[in-house]
């Protein structure tokens, strides 16, 4: 499927972290639109709860959306999210993987993320798309698709 682009994002801990820094590693890219949410919480509480099988398939998981470091920190404080939250506050790279998107909620349509996941693999390939998944869906496919990898 060929190269992502790489980009460079301020994460919840204060640091840039960029795709690239991960080069030899499976990496879960994930897209959801908001911290704390309920959705947004099962998704990342579903990667939380895999990230010890994940991280045995050589993967990280990074959760990407637009909100400020302070609000990542609070969300993964409150529940002990063991992976990097980065912040795409001018949704450039959702707007460079295809996930920034119209929306609808209650017949008002807004732009916003679309939750989806992406994998990549140790060449920085995309190995699996999903896109316009459901938070629990995510998690499974993700998981299923490293199953097929390490196969």
């Amino acid at each position: 499927m060929g190269p992502r682009p790489d980009f460079a994002l301020p994460s919840d801990e204060g640091t840039t972290v960029r795709l690239s820094d991960f080069r030899g590693r499976r990496v879960v890219l994930y897209f959801y639109p908001k911290d704390d949410t309920s959705g947004c919480t099962t998704q990342a509480c579903g990667f939380r709860d895999a990230y010890p099988q994940i991280a045995e398939k050589n993967a990280v998981v990074l959760g990407i959306s637009p909100d400020d470091a302070q609000s990542h920190r609070k969300f993964k404080t409150k529940h002990n999210l063991p992976f990097l939250l980065l912040v795409d506050s001018d949704h450039t790279v959702a707007e460079a993987y295809g996930v920034w998107g119209e929306k609808s909620m209650y017949g008002r349509k807004y732009m916003g993320i679309i939750r989806s996941h992406f994998i990549i693999d140790e060449q920085g390939n995309l190995a699996d798309i999903q896109v316009k998944v459901s938070p629990l869906d995510s998690v499974a496919r993700a998981w299923a698709k490293f199953e097929r990898l390490s196969a």
